[in-house]
C-alpha cells in the first residue's frame, strides 16, 4: 500500500459564517459541520485532509505556496476572491498540484459579476451549485484525478 495521500482544503472569506451567513443560499451546515465531514471522508479513501480558512487574501496564498511537497491537490472554496484573485490564481499555478474549485451555490445562476472564475482554467474541474454534498463531489473528483495520474 502506497503513502496516504494528502488534500489541502481551502475556505475563503466569510465561509467561516456558514450556517448564519444567507442560509438559503448557503445552507445551514457550519464550518465545522463541512470540515468534519470532510476529514471523515477523507479518512473513508485513505486521504488525510487539512481543513484551513482565511478571509485574507494574502493568507490564503502563503497556505497555497506551502502546499509544495507536503500534499498531493488542493480543493478550494475561494469563496469572493472567485472572482477577483490573480494572486491566488498565481498561486495555484506556482505549485503544479491539481486543484477543485468548488462553490456551494451556483455562481452561474446568480448575479452576473459572479460568472468569471480567476480560477477555473487553472483548476482540474469546477463543482458548482450543489451546497455542502458538493464538497464531497469535489473529494471523489480529485481522488479520481490523482489515482489516474499514477496510473499514466
Amino acid at each position: 500500500m502506497g503513502e496516504e495521500k494528502k488534500i489541502l482544503l481551502v475556505h475563503g472569506p466569510n465561509l467561516n459564517m456558514l450556517g448564519k451567513r444567507e442560509p438559503a443560499i448557503y445552507g445551514a451546515e457550519t464550518l465545522d459541520d463541512v470540515n468534519r465531514q470532510m476529514t471523515d471522508a477523507g479518512k473513508q479513501r485513505g486521504i488525510a485532509i487539512t481543513p484551513f480558512q482565511s478571509n485574507h487574501e494574502g493568507a490564503i496564498i502563503d497556505k497555497i505556496q506551502a502546499c509544495f511537497g507536503t500534499f498531493q491537490g488542493i480543493i478550494i472554496n475561494p469563496g469572493a476572491y472567485t472572482h477577483t484573485s490573480i494572486g491566488i490564481r498565481d498561486a495555484i499555478l506556482s505549485i503544479s498540484l491539481p486543484v477543485v474549485e468548488i462553490h456551494l451555490s451556483n455562481i452561474y445562476k446568480r448575479e452576473p459579476f459572479r460568472h468569471k472564475s480567476m480560477i477555473a482554467d487553472v483548476a482540474v474541474g469546477q463543482i458548482s451549485g450543489f451546497g455542502v454534498y458538493g464538497y464531497l463531489l469535489a473529494l471523489d473528483a480529485l481522488t479520481h484525478h490523482l489515482n489516474a495520474s499514477v496510473k499514466n
